[in-house]
C-alpha cells in the first residue's frame, strides 16, 4: 500500500493508490481512440482528417486534448509516417499503400494524463516493415517486464536496447519516455538504452512512459524546420509504441491497454 505522495531524492513523484485509478481511466479514454481510429486509417487518407476524428472523440468522451495549445501545437495527435521518427505534424498529404504510421495521442480526464502510441499501416504490410514493427513492439514489452521495485531505469533501457539491436536495428537515443500523472511531463527521463543498475531506482507508486524509437538503419534523428517533426537522418523507417506505466509493489501496471486487443496492427 502506498501513502501520502512524496518524492523520491532524484525529484520523481510517488503516488497514491487511489490515484491508479485516475490514471486507468484516462489511460482507457486515450487507449478506446487509439482502438477506434484503426478504421480511419487506409491508402488515400490524409493524417489531417485522422486528427480530425481524434479531436472529435476526445470531445465526445468528455476529454481535453493535452496537446493543443501545448508549446504553440495545434493538433490532438502526431502522426508520424514512415521515417518520421516522432511529432510528425497531421497535414493534408494521402498515404499510400504500405505506409506505416504512429499515432500518438494524450488525453486529460479529471486533471489525469492519458498518454499512448501504436503502429498502424495504410494497406498491405511489407515484410520489412512488419518485422521493424514487430521488434519495437516487443522491445516495448521487454522493458515494461523489467518494470518493478527495485531495479532500476538503466535496466528498462537495457532490456530494449539489447532486445532492438539483437535484431540489428537501432534505438533512437534523441527522444525518450517521461514521468506523467497529474503533469504532461515530468521527471524521470525514462531512457530506451542504458546499463543494468544504472539510473535511480524504480519504486512503488511511480508513473511514466516507456515509448520506444526503433529505426531500420541508424539511430540519428534531426528535427526539421517546423521545430517539431523529427526524422532519420539516414532517411530509414522508424517504429515506435508508447505505454504508460504505473509501479506497483510486485511489478507494474499497464493504463493504456488495447480493450478490444489492437494495439498491434496486425490484430486483424
Amino acid at each position: 500500500m502506498i501513502g501520502k505522495a512524496s518524492q523520491t531524492r532524484d525529484g520523481i513523484r510517488l503516488y497514491q493508490d487511489a490515484d491508479f485509478e485516475g490514471m486507468r481511466k484516462a489511460g482507457a479514454v486515450t487507449a478506446r481512440i487509439l482502438d477506434e481510429i484503426a478504421e480511419h486509417v487506409f491508402p488515400g487518407q490524409t493524417t489531417a482528417e485522422i486528427d480530425r476524428i481524434i479531436t472529435a472523440k476526445v470531445t465526445e468522451y468528455g476529454t481535453t486534448s493535452a496537446t493543443i495549445g501545448y508549446k504553440g501545437y495545434e493538433h490532438a495527435s502526431c502522426i508520424s509516417v514512415n521515417h518520421v521518427v516522432c511529432h510528425g505534424i497531421p497535414g493534408d498529404k494521402k498515404l499510400k499503400d504500405g505506409d506505416i504510421l504512429n499515432i500518438d495521442v494524450t488525453v486529460i480526464l479529471d486533471g489525469w494524463f492519458g498518454d499512448s502510441s501504436r503502429m498502424y499501416v495504410a494497406g498491405k504490410l511489407s515484410r520489412k516493415s512488419e518485422r521493424l514493427i514487430q521488434v519495437t513492439h516487443d522491445a516495448l514489452m521487454k522493458g515494461i517486464e523489467a518494470v518493478k521495485p527495485g531495479n532500476t531505469f538503466g535496466d528498462i533501457g537495457h532490456a530494449i536496447q539489447t532486445y532492438a539491436e539483437s535484431h540489428r536495428m537501432s534505438i533512437v537515443r534523441d527522444f525518450c519516455g517521461h514521468g506523467l500523472g497529474q503533469v504532461f511531463h515530468a521527471p524521470p527521463n525514462v531512457l530506451h538504452y542504458g546499463r543494468p543498475g544504472t539510473g535511480p531506482t524504480l519504486e512503488e507508486g511511480m508513473f511514466f512512459t516507456i515509448e520506444p524509437m526503433v529505426n531500420l538503419g541508424r539511430p540519428e534523428t534531426k528535427v526539421l524546420a517546423d521545430d517539431w517533426t523529427a526524422v532519420t537522418r539516414d532517411k530509414s523507417l522508424s517504429a515506435q509504441f508508447e505505454h504508460s506505466i504505473g509501479v506497483t509493489g510486485s511489478g507494474y501496471d499497464i493504463f493504456t491497454l488495447s480493450p478490444t486487443g489492437k494495439f498491434h496492427p496486425t490484430y486483424a
